[in-house]
């Protein structure tokens, strides 16, 4: 169960506000070196080999800490609490960036990188802890606030890092960036209510049927949900890596162009994700899978206009628009992930969702890269449809899962 019960109205939401200014000040603080690693290593090296590893293992390093080690961490938190793991995770951020301030050998660098997303991982235990005292029915609501957080983390953070570096060195985008994740951590610490693990016991709740604590797995659509999730985030992320060649060869248009129609996709994301969580917050699984089945159709609509089109305004307008309906995807999807679980089993639940969402965000980014290299930019868009065409096939089959997950058919002595 949440413990949204012992926690009451007004103070819940005080708290989720406080969990919004934490992820959004700590993402925040990791995103002002984001853009600008490459600029910081080509200084390092002179060896053109090591620049091109190190400018990708740079970014992929804390994406494969955090496949490795999200789950165990998420266990760590369901046995001692996730305000433990959350502090635990401000201060690998802080300790981190400390190190990246003060080396400057690339191949430490690297490692210290790698180190961040293994000790660090913070979004995780965050939306465990966010579970642990919210209402169930508000769920998806809590995800999207959660998103929406570090989104405006990451665009106000590249912002922030780049007037830093017109001013003063990437020691110093580093050393504010430790710093603000250690006051993070303080405030944590201090303002947080410790929430206590909930424990295992072998009784059946009739109303959840196959998410009781003996198998996580076992009769749930834990799997088909989080296949969904990862294809989404996939077909997202096929574009990254050739997108400003993508713009710029394909409009002719400038790298202020370039930059707003990125951050325009964002934007549609900001905007509309809580309305969509409150649209999606009181529908079952299977309603909100056939909703969201029109939502992924809206997205290869959306694909196909700006694969297709040669004007620079409809393109923008289709992403913007675009970012609009991916805001009806991620944070419904790990609402309906979170409830497959009981409430003894959100931070290895939510620890396995996080690994996915990186694991498919590293294959979209390579996959995408590789396609444009073979095929050439002119079909990075129909690469991207056919990729949401694929999320569609979980989709439907979840949509008409056994009768035995209904309530009135769980296995009895579950």
């Amino acid at each position: 169960m949440s413990h949204a019960g012992v926690i009451q109205g007004s103070s819940v939401r005080i708290l989720i506000y406080l969990l919004f200014a934490i992820q959004l000040v700590s993402m925040g603080a990791m995103e002002m070196s984001g853009p600008f690693w490459p600029v910081h290593l080509r200084g390092l090296t002179s060896s053109e080999s090591v620049f091109s590893f190190a400018s990708i293992a740079v970014y992929v390093g804390p994406m494969l800490g955090i496949i490795l080690t999200s789950a165990f961490w998420g266990r760590i938190g369901d046995r001692y609490g996730h305000k433990l793991m959350m502090i635990r995770a401000l201060a690998g951020l802080s300790l981190t960036q400390l190190g990246l301030a003060l080396f400057s050998d690339i191949w430490v660098i690297l490692i210290l990188r790698f180190l961040q997303g293994a000790f660090a991982g913070y979004i995780a235990p965050a939306q465990a802890y966010g579970v642990s005292i919210e209402a169930p029915s508000r769920r998806a609501r809590l995800f999207a606030i959660l998103q929406i957080s570090t989104n405006v983390g990451s665009l106000l953070g590249a912002v922030v890092g780049g007037l830093i570096l017109d001013y003063a060195t990437f020691f110093w985008i580093n050393i504010i960036a430790s710093a603000l994740c250690a006051v993070c951590t303080v405030i944590a610490a201090v303002t947080l209510p410790d929430v206590p693990p909930v424990k295992k016991t072998p009784t059946v709740d009739k109303t959840t049927p196959a998410r009781h604590s003996g198998n996580l797995w076992q009769g749930s659509p834990l799997l088909s949900l989080l296949g969904v999730m990862g294809i989404l985030l996939l077909a997202r992320m096929l574009p990254q890596t050739s997108f400003s060649l993508y713009v710029s060869s394909v409009f002719a248009v400038s790298n202020s162009v370039v930059g707003l129609c990125y951050g325009l996709l964002a934007l549609g994301f900001i905007l509309s994700a809580t309305a969509w969580s409150r649209y999606f917050e009181h529908r079952g699984q299977q309603e909100t899978l056939q909703r969201m089945t029109y939502v992924v159709i809206g997205c290869i609509a959306l694909t196909a206009v700006a694969g297709v089109t040669r004007n620079a305004v409809v393109f923008v307008v289709a992403y913007f628009i675009w970012g609009v309906l991916l805001g009806a995807t991620t944070p419904v999807l790990m609402a309906l992930i979170s409830k497959t679980a009981d409430s003894s089993q959100q931070g290895h639940v939510l620890g396995i969702a996080q690994g996915t969402a990186q694991f498919a965000s590293i294959a979209g980014i390579s996959a995408g890269g590789l396609l444009s290299q073979v095929y050439g930019l002119q079909y990075t868009y129909l690469f991207v449809c056919l990729a949401y065409v694929a999320a569609l096939i979980p989709m439907v089959a979840l949509r008409y899962w056994p009768a035995a997950m209904q309530p009135s058919h769980a296995p009895p002595g579950d």
